[in-house]
């Protein structure tokens, strides 16, 4: 009998939501999502009003593990530089990629502005 095949093409990230409540999502890293993306199909209370351009900062997230994340780009660091409550740790999350590399990815939603 063949051993059953470990899925590669799953990631496990975890989300805090704003009331401090984890959630522990799966999520494929061979159909070209992003974070804001997954967190949506969670039903997680990102917005992403931008679809996901870096045009808006309704997907703020703090990344609160050591991953390798690409360099924010001048949009997002723009759009960053607009927003509430940023901190150093501070990323857009329709900026980060569903790969393998994030497997085990932590982080928190960020507050909506008031």
């Amino acid at each position: 009998m063949e051993e059953p095949k470990q899925d590669d093409d799953i990631v496990t990230l975890t989300v805090i939501d704003r009331a401090g409540e984890e959630h522990i999502i799966e999520a494929p890293t061979d159909m070209n999502f992003n974070l804001m993306e997954i967190c949506r199909s969670a039903d997680l209370p990102v917005e992403g009003t931008c679809g996901g351009m870096a045009l808006c900062a309704s997907c703020h997230v703090y990344v609160e593990s050591e991953h390798p994340l690409p360099e924010a780009s001048d949009d997002e660091e723009d759009m960053l530089d607009q927003a509430f409550f940023v901190e150093d740790n501070s990323r857009l999350s329709c900026q980060i990629p569903i790969k393998k590399e994030i497997d085990g990815l932590k982080v928190r939603l960020a507050p909506v502005s008031e």
